[in-house]
């Protein structure tokens, strides 16, 4: 018991290590050019204790390249919809978790060592700035756009474009669509986040598995 309990001791400080220095050791390296504030476009990191999603600000184009969502019942084109909100994440847990009070062991545990992932869409008006679990950041059209492509890549595409999981939603304004990519304790909903962060020219962390080690290296580096 000694022996195990040693070793359980080694692991969680490895851990932390790992964490710690993932948030503070900055990725990229070197810090990419500034946005002209002229130009820019304000996205939004939106968080809970343990998963982050992107609000994309709407426009023409924006509803035009994600058309598919109005197709699958999601109401992008309202005129009121300011922000289209994506997030990755694994299927089991996304799907079968919708509250704290719904947690079961199984979505867990495939969460932990290895699942199928989900794209989940959501829409929502004015976002509130300044917030404690939102997070705004100015990028530049370019990164924009290959923010939007980074977005569009994470969808499985099937004959009719991407895939929507029927029968799966939180409520009558969002959808969750098969995704792209395999979700395990080290490479999460908030290490796609940073990925995607990085795609549109900001600097995250080495590796950030939790919101909180994300939204510190943002903070530091951006």
């Amino acid at each position: 018991m000694k022996k195990l309990g040693r070793f359980l001791g080694i692991l969680a400080v490895a851990i932390a290590l790992a964490v710690t220095l993932g948030a503070l050791v900055p990725r990229p390296l070197l810090q990419a050019a500034v946005a002209n504030p002229a130009t820019a476009r304000h996205i939004l990191v939106l968080k809970n204790p343990i998963h982050t999603d992107i609000a994309i600000p709407v426009d023409d184009g924006v509803r035009q390249r994600f058309r598919f969502l109005v197709d699958a019942g999601i109401p992008a084109d309202a005129a009121e919809v300011r922000y289209i909100v994506f997030g990755w994440g694994g299927r089991a847990f996304y799907l079968e978790t919708p509250t704290w009070s719904e947690l079961k062991a199984v979505p867990v545990m495939k969460a932990l060592t290895s699942d199928a992932s989900v794209m989940h869409v959501d829409i929502a008006g004015d976002i509130a700035e300044p917030h404690p679990d939102v997070a705004g950041f100015d990028v530049g059209e370019e990164h924009f756009t290959a923010l939007l492509d980074f977005i569009a890549a994470s969808f499985q595409q099937g004959p009719n474009g991407p895939i929507v999981v029927e029968n799966a939603a939180y409520s009558g304004f969002d959808r969750f669509y098969e995704a792209n990519g395999r979700f395990n304790a080290l490479v999460g909903c908030n290490t796609w986040t940073a990925a995607a962060l990085r795609t549109a020219g900001l600097r995250t962390g080495w590796w950030n598995p939790l919101p909180a080690s994300l939204g510190l290296s943002m903070r530091l580096y951006n």
